[in-house]
């Protein structure tokens, strides 16, 4: 072994995997239908014509030396400015640290809330907080959520632990799941929260804290509202890390600008760790940024026109499963609520293809339909949950809309071939 044990145990993506796949199915001229990437086709949704102007504008003036190491200030400010405008949330210029993305700001999260063997809370399915688990080499406590509750995790789900762990990882909208947690679901958890916090101040015990990553927060559909923890319960501002950015909201993941907001202390931390990683958004982006976010007018209209598209996609692909389903294929979907994502279900274990072959594993299920139907999705698995889940997750982003009727043809094609 020439690398050290943590490195030697991170696990491989399991979308790098299936990537993998899809890849070798293209290079034979195959036409695939890839919605596993949580991402954009940059040509399909193309970051708004003022941040890239903005962005090019900031190079030419030469904004290319170190950003602040918390951020550059007027972007923070806006950031500021923007949270009061769209959420309530009231936090200063300085409660708020930029970065390169969401990636860095979780990462410094766990380091700086939690020690060797402290111990995580995490719902799954869920992006990433197995890795970030491991990397902190943090002990976890997992519950895996159910489809009647849309995959988000409740209160009951959560109360028996919270008294060993050290911080909470919720999402909402959820990652993979594109659910959202309804108002009085995210109101009991941030009481057990607080009715926790209150038992350790009195026993002197290190607090217990909330990772709230609401970078989908600006993506929601139809009655759909969003819902955090600070604004429900104002004693959870002491208590809650929030992650944000504009990666999706403005399909610029490329571009590499997040923030987190939070208690002071916190964010001081993070910022002094993301410091010496060297882990800030490219200070022209910042700049850039800044500028944009102030357009009011610009900004509602591109969030209009990015949440039309998307909505549009996902309720095409849930009419076409639901239309499945009717005609009696052992399919489900979950109605679309918010972020780029549709929820699948493909109960096809034990069924039998035109060779023969019994599908036995969901990894046989998902080839399947990525040879067969030319659908490449991510199974809950690859998100945490346990290896039987039937569960998938569908991306739209990439999705072109006069594809989506040839998907659903492909798709019941190879599903009648199953006996």
């Amino acid at each position: 072994m020439n690398t050290s044990k943590l490195a030697e145990g991170l696990k491989g993506s399991e979308i790098i995997k299936i990537a993998g796949e899809v890849n070798a199915l293209k290079a034979q001229g195959e036409v695939i239908y890839n919605q596993t990437i949580g991402d954009f086709d940059s040509n399909i949704f193309p970051i708004p014509d003022e941040l890239k102007k903005a962005i090019v504008d900031a190079y030419n003036d030469n904004q290319t030396n170190y950003p602040a190491a918390n951020g550059v200030e007027p972007l923070r400010k806006t950031v500021s400015e923007y949270l009061l405008k769209h959420l309530k949330l009231e936090y200063d210029a300085n409660e708020v640290l930029i970065s390169g993305g969401a990636r860095p700001l979780i990462y410094a999260i766990y380091q700086t809330i939690l020690d060797i063997d402290d111990t995580v809370l995490y719902p799954v399915p869920s992006w990433n907080n197995d890795a970030y688990t491991y990397l902190a080499r943090n002990n976890s406590v997992i519950v895996e959520t159910l489809p009647e509750n849309k995959f988000m995790p409740t209160a009951e789900a959560l109360k028996p632990h919270v008294k060993n762990v050290n911080l909470i990882a919720l999402c909402s909208p959820l990652n993979p799941t594109g659910t959202t947690f309804d108002k009085e679901t995210l109101l009991e958890i941030s009481q057990l929260v607080i009715e926790e916090n209150r038992r350790r101040k009195a026993q002197n015990i290190k607090p217990l804290y909330v990772l709230y990553d609401q970078i989908y927060w600006q993506l929601t559909y139809g009655e759909t509202v969003h819902y955090n923890p600070v604004s429900l319960l104002p004693e959870m501002r002491e208590y809650t890390i929030f992650v944000d950015g504009i990666s999706k909201a403005f399909a610029a993941t490329g571009v590499r600008v997040g923030w987190a907001f939070g208690p002071l202390h916190i964010i001081n931390k993070m910022k002094a760790i993301l410091g010496h990683i060297g882990a800030w958004a490219p200070k022209a982006e910042q700049v850039a940024t800044a500028k944009y976010l102030n357009q009011t007018e610009v900004v509602s209209n591109y969030i209009h026109h990015i949440k039309e598209e998307l909505n549009y996609r996902l309720v095409a692909f849930y009419d076409g499963f639901q239309n499945l389903q009717a005609k009696g294929f052992p399919v489900k979907a979950i109605q679309p609520e918010a972020a780029l994502y549709l929820t699948v279900q493909f109960n096809l274990i034990g069924k039998t293809t035109a060779n023969g072959e019994t599908l036995n594993t969901i990894q046989e299920v998902t080839s399947y339909l990525l040879k067969e139907a030319k659908l490449a999705l991510v199974p809950f698995y690859a998100f945490g949950t346990s290896t039987d889940s039937n569960w998938f997750r569908l991306s739209v982003g990439t999705a072109r809309k006069e594809d989506i009727s040839t998907i659903f043809e492909l798709l019941e094609q190879a599903l009648q071939k199953l006996k």
